[in-house]
């Protein structure tokens, strides 16, 4: 077909200086994960110590990984991501089973997961009953669906706004902590049979989530060969310097061990700091958070949804469009439904945003590994020489996949613990394989 040359091009222009990347990055990564999960790190870790080495730990994983994603995007930069790198380097069918995943058990569960974040500290403004955080949680999904059906847009201004807002709570809290005198520090009960390392790491891992998405930067980013590695070592270097204070403030106000009791840790921190009045205000810039996050969730997900249904007849309902709001209605309107199935499924559960993580995290892993492992395939291949390349090679690939065997070892052995948990895990892996039986019927449609 020919090109009309009078036709505009549409591709991503290069305006993006370094310290407009790391801004960017920090905000993808950041998250309300940092307000959640590190009361579950601190349960499964023995001391604090180890607590702060499974943070640190986690931002060198997240640059290993987020270097392989540059290189990746850096190859194909104009098409969709994991689905492409998947699609290109194991087959369709690959592709099929991770969209498929996405849409049942990553993505979906994610918003379940973050939606209990916005639960848990709504409930400290003003409970619901015995289900309060799950109440919360489904009013969350429920609402924002409904909104990006409607054709809501969400203001850039807006979400600029929040980002500077969280960021300089983050900084309060860490500094607050720090300079509490250990008020509320409770210290850690002999660590238990069930406490486990890899588990720890699954929550930290999970905070520091997003950076993947950073990696699509590359197109934007002005001489990307050079200053994508500066943006990537700079967005991780930031983000993992904050957690760590945060997480200090945290250790310093409450000790390991009132870290571990806590179901709102930062709010914890927050009434030691400055009474209940504070505890409050900080509930409520983290329900703002969490609700902005899920927000992001909803629209990338669906979009992704709506990509399935077109090139695939067995999701062709998902495909259509709707003109009014210009939105993929029917996407939304399931993975809403679904998001929603999981919220009340895992209400069930003792902690509903640790029975999400559960449901994901395997299935997570499992993908993010065969995604690394494309890498090999494309160097093996080596047709074309990308605007970037891994440093090391092939050192920093094979350390992140050796991570994420790990990371995907660590949460199946999830089974070991309490059944609510161990559940949500085969569920997730369950669904995942349902996957390859409705590959081989899309096919044949």
């Amino acid at each position: 077909m020919e090109r009309n040359p009078g036709a505009v091009s549409s591709a991503p222009k290069p305006l993006l200086s370094v310290a407009d990347g790391v801004i960017l990055m920090c905000g993808m990564v950041i998250g309300a994960g940092i307000f959640k999960a590190p009361s579950i790190v601190a349960g499964n870790t023995s001391s604090a110590t180890a607590f702060v080495l499974a943070w640190v730990l986690g931002g060198a994983i997240s640059l290993f990984g987020a270097l392989v994603y540059a290189e990746l995007s850096s190859r194909y930069p104009e098409t969709g991501g994991e689905y492409a790198f998947l699609s290109r380097g194991w087959g369709r069918g690959a592709a099929f089973v991770f969209a498929w995943s996405r849409m049942t058990v990553i993505q979906t569960g994610a918003i379940a997961a973050v939606a209990y974040v916005f639960g848990d500290y709504a409930s400290e403004i003003l409970r619901l009953g015995e289900k309060s955080s799950a109440i919360y949680a489904a009013l969350g999904v429920a609402a924002l669906t409904a909104l990006n059906v409607a054709g809501t847009i969400e203001s850039k201004t807006l979400q600029k706004v929040m980002q500077y807002l969280l960021f300089a709570g983050l900084l309060f809290i860490g500094i607050a902590g720090l300079l509490s005198g250990g008020a509320g520090a409770k210290p850690a009960a002999a660590a238990a049979g069930g406490a486990s390392f890899g588990l720890a790491m699954i929550f930290v891992l999970l905070t520091y989530g997003g950076w993947n998405e950073a990696a699509y930067l590359g197109g934007e980013v002005h001489d990307a060969r050079r200053n994508m590695l500066r943006v990537l070592i700079g967005g991780v270097v930031v983000v993992t310097v904050l957690y760590l204070l945060v997480n200090l403030g945290y250790l310093a106000a409450l000790g390991l061990g009132g870290m571990k009791e806590s179901k709102a840790v930062a709010a914890d921190v927050m009434r030691i700091v400055s009474g209940d009045r504070g505890a409050v205000v900080l509930s409520l810039i983290v329900c703002v958070a969490a609700a902005t996050t899920m927000n992001a969730a909803i629209f990338t997900g669906a979009r992704t949804n709506y990509a399935l249904g077109r090139d695939f007849a067995i999701f062709r309902a998902l495909g259509n469009w709707r003109e009014a709001g210009s939105t993929p209605a029917n996407a939304l309107l399931l993975q809403g439904v679904v998001a929603l199935v999981l919220v009340a499924a895992s209400s069930v559960a003792p902690d509903g945003f640790t029975a999400m993580v559960a449901y994901t995290t395997p299935v997570f892993w499992t993908f993010f590994l065969l995604t690394a492992l494309t890498l090999f395939v494309f160097r093996f291949k080596e047709r074309e020489v990308p605007a970037f390349r891994v440093p090391l090679y092939p050192v920093i690939p094979i350390l992140f996949c050796l991570a994420c065997l790990y990371m995907l070892y660590s949460s199946i052995n999830y089974v070991r613990f309490a059944v609510s948990f161990g559940v949500p895990v085969l569920a997730g892996i369950a669904i995942m394989a349902a996957g390859i039986p409705l590959y081989f019927l899309a096919k044949r449609k």
